[in-house]
């Protein structure tokens, strides 16, 4: 009896090609194919369409947030979370880049603690002395 491996989700432009092609299914289908889903203790599978239409938002490059300018009220700050992918890479994402205005190119100096992880962005201009 072999177990379906449970698959890492697709993002960005695999999962735009992904639901293009899956277009005669049902939203809960494409979602469970391209790897919105978990499954629970008692071997149920459950499909994650929150987490689902929030990757096809980010992949269409929607900006749903806005730019926050520190003058508003008080409120629910946005929580960010990511996940280590299948080949140890730890992928920040586009919209967090964008959000912080960074260009390619761009340096950070990375200094890891017990349990954590620092990015200190290199200014271009302490580089040159």
């Amino acid at each position: 009896m072999s177990k379906k491996k449970k698959m890492e989700p697709l993002v960005g432009e695999d999962l735009l090609k992904k639901v293009k092609e899956l277009e005669h299914l049902s939203k809960e289908e494409k979602a469970r194919e391209c790897g919105y889903y978990t499954v629970t203790k008692n071997g149920v599978e459950r499909v994650n369409m929150m987490k689902f239409l929030n990757a096809l938002i980010d992949a269409e490059g929607i900006e749903l947030d806005g730019k926050q300018n520190g003058q508003g009220r008080g409120g629910r700050s946005a929580s960010y979370r990511i996940s280590v992918q299948s080949n140890g890479n730890l992928l920040i994402g586009a919209a967090y880049t964008k959000q912080m205005d960074l260009e390619p190119g761009d340096e950070f100096e990375i200094s890891l603690g017990r349990k954590h992880i620092h990015l200190r962005q290199v200014d271009k201009e302490s580089e040159v002395s």
